[in-house]
C-alpha cells in the first residue's frame, strides 16, 4: 500500500510596509513654482537673518533660557509671560484653521519647513546630479568614480547646510555672535554641541533622505486635514469631464495621459485619481498641465485649484471667492480677531514691573522698642523693561504703618532682586491676628510704572 501523499506547501512573505519607491520629481516653471520659491525665499531670509539683527545693543530675538528671558525686539518675557507663549500658539493653531478651511493645504505646499527645505535640497541636487532623466540614470549605473564623486559632492553640500541651519537654529538660544566665535575654535559646549549636530541632522535626513515620506507617514496634519475641509475649500482638482477619456493622440478629451502631473509631484501622486490625503497642495501638478495645454493649444486649467462644489456646478472664479466668506469662515475670523485683539492689548497695557510679597515665615510679628510690632517680608521685585529705574516702597492698610527700612529700591535694566522689608505698627493699630495690608511700588522717574500687592501683617494675641 502506497504512503499518502504529502501536500505541497507552498511559502508566501507578507510584507507588513510597502517599500519605499524612489521618487525624482521634474523641475517645473509657473506661477505657482515661482510663488513657492519666493516662499522659500522669505522662509529663509527670516530664519537665516534675524538672528543677526541687535535691538538695544542685544540681539533682537533672543530666547535666553540660561538667564530665562526672552526678547522679541523690543519685548522682553519672562517665564511669568507664559501665557503669551500660550496665546501665540492658539493664534497660530486658529490661523491654521482658517487657512485650511479656506484654501486646503497651501501651508504644506508653499511655507511648511519640510517643503521648504526638500526643495532646497532638490534644488541641489538638480545643480549636481541633472535633470530628473539623468538622475533616474545615475542611480541605475553600477559603481563609477564619476558617480561616487557626485554622491559624495552632494551629501557634503548638503551636509555644510544642514550644519549652518542648526547652528542658526541654536542661535536663537544663544547669542548668536558668541556662537559664531565658539564656532570657529569649535568650543561649543555640550548644550551646543548637542543641538547644532541635532538639527543638522534632522534636517539633512528629513529633506535629504525622507522627504515625501514625513509628509504621508510622519506628519499628523495629512490625517486630520479633511475634518477641516469642506465641499467649498480649495483643492488640487483634476477636471474629469474635461479630461476623460484619456487619448495621447488627442482624439479623447482633453488629457494626453502624458502623465507630466505625475512626474513633478514631490509626493508622486497621480491627482487624476482624485484627491488624496498626500497631495500636500503645492500645485506643480497645475504648472506642469498647464504647459502641456499650451503646446496642444487646449484653455488652462484641466488641473487647478478649485472646490468640490464649483466642478459639479461650473462655477466661476468670482461665485468661488462668494462662497469663501461662509459661516464657517466667519467664525474661524472672528475667533482668531478676538485673540489677536485681546493680546494686544494686553501687551500695550502691560505694566514693566512684577512684584512678589513673601512673608518671612520665622518671624510671626514681634513687639521691638517703643511698644511697636514689626513684621519682616521679602519683595521680590523684577524690572522686565530695558531702562533701569527708582521704585519707591510704600506699605498701607494700616493706621501709622510705616517701613523701618529703605523705601527705595533702584533695580538696573531686566533685574531682579530680592528685597528686605521691615513694617512697623504703632502698639493698638491692628486687631490681634492677621491684618491685611498692601505693598505698592511706583517708579520714581515714571508715575505710570506702579504695582500692588496684597500682603498680611501679623499682630501678636
Amino acid at each position: 500500500m502506497n504512503a499518502p501523499v504529502e501536500p505541497k506547501v507552498t511559502e508566501h512573505v507578507v510584507r507588513m510596509y510597502e517599500a519605499r519607491q524612489p521618487i525624482y520629481p521634474r523641475e517645473t516653471k509657473g506661477r505657482y513654482a515661482s510663488l513657492r520659491w519666493l516662499c522659500v525665499w522669505l522662509t529663509q531670509l527670516v530664519f537665516y537673518g534675524v538672528p543677526w539683527l541687535t535691538w538695544n545693543d542685544r540681539q533682537a530675538v533672543l530666547f535666553d533660557l540660561g538667564t530665562r528671558k526672552f526678547y522679541l525686539f523690543g519685548l522682553v518675557l519672562w517665564p511669568q509671560d507664559f501665557i503669551y507663549l500660550a496665546a501665540l500658539l492658539i493664534i497660530c493653531a486658529w490661523g491654521l484653521f482658517l487657512v485650511t478651511a479656506v484654501a486646503g493645504r497651501v501651508w504644506c505646499g508653499f511655507a511648511c519647513p519640510q517643503t521648504v527645505y526638500t526643495e532646497i535640497f532638490l534644488w541641489i541636487e538638480r545643480k549636481i546630479e541633472g535633470s530628473r532623466a539623468a538622475r533616474i540614470a545615475l542611480d541605475k549605473q553600477g559603481p563609477s568614480l564619476k558617480k561616487t564623486a557626485k554622491k559624495v559632492t552632494k551629501h557634503l553640500v548638503w551636509g555644510v547646510f544642514a550644519l549652518w541651519t542648526g547652528f542658526t537654529f541654536v542661535g536663537y538660544f544663544t547669542p548668536i555672535h558668541e556662537l559664531g566665535t565658539s564656532a570657529f575654535t569649535l568650543s561649543f559646549g555640550p548644550w551646543e554641541w548637542f543641538w547644532v549636530l541635532f538639527y543638522a541632522f534632522a534636517t539633512y535626513g528629513n529633506a535629504g533622505w525622507l522627504r515625501e515620506q514625513v509628509c504621508k507617514y510622519m506628519c499628523p496634519y495629512a490625517r486630520f486635514q479633511s475634518s477641516m475641509f469642506d465641499r467649498d475649500t480649495l483643492i488640487i482638482t483634476y477636471d474629469a469631464k474635461r479630461g476623460e477619456p484619456r487619448s495621447k493622440k488627442g482624439t479623447g478629451g482633453s488629457c494626453i495621459d502624458c502623465t507630466m502631473c505625475v512626474q513633478v509631484c514631490p509626493t508622486g501622486i497621480d491627482i487624476r485619481k482624485g484627491l488624496q490625503y498626500e497631495c500636500i497642495g503645492c500645485a506643480a501638478c497645475v504648472d506642469a498641465c498647464n504647459i502641456v495645454m499650451d503646446k496642444i493649444n487646449e484653455p488652462r486649467g484641466l488641473i487647478r485649484y478649485s472646490t468640490d462644489h464649483a466642478m459639479e456646478r461650473g462655477m466661476n472664479s468670482a461665485e468661488i471667492r462668494k462662497r469663501a466668506l461662509r459661516p464657517r469662515v466667519l467664525a474661524y475670523i472672528g475667533a482668531l480677531v478676538a485673540v489677536i485683539v485681546a493680546v494686544s492689548m494686553t501687551l500695550a497695557t502691560r505694566t514693566p514691573l512684577k512684584v512678589d510679597v513673601i512673608r518671612d515665615r520665622g518671624s510671626m510679628g514681634r513687639e521691638v522698642d517703643g511698644g511697636a510690632i514689626e513684621n519682616v517680608y521679602r519683595l521680590q521685585v523684577m524690572n522686565t523693561s530695558e531702562r533701569g529705574h527708582r521704585f519707591r516702597i510704600v506699605a498701607q492698610g494700616l493706621p501709622g504703618l510705616k517701613l523701618a527700612t529703605e523705601d527705595t529700591v533702584e533695580l538696573a535694566p531686566t533685574e531682579t532682586r530680592a528685597v528686605p522689608v521691615r513694617v512697623q505698627a504703632p502698639h493698638g493699630a491692628g486687631s490681634a491676628g492677621s491684618n491685611h495690608i498692601v505693598f505698592t511700588l511706583t517708579a520714581v522717574d515714571d508715575k505710570e510704572i506702579t504695582v500692588s500687592e496684597k500682603a498680611v501683617f501679623i499682630v501678636p494675641r
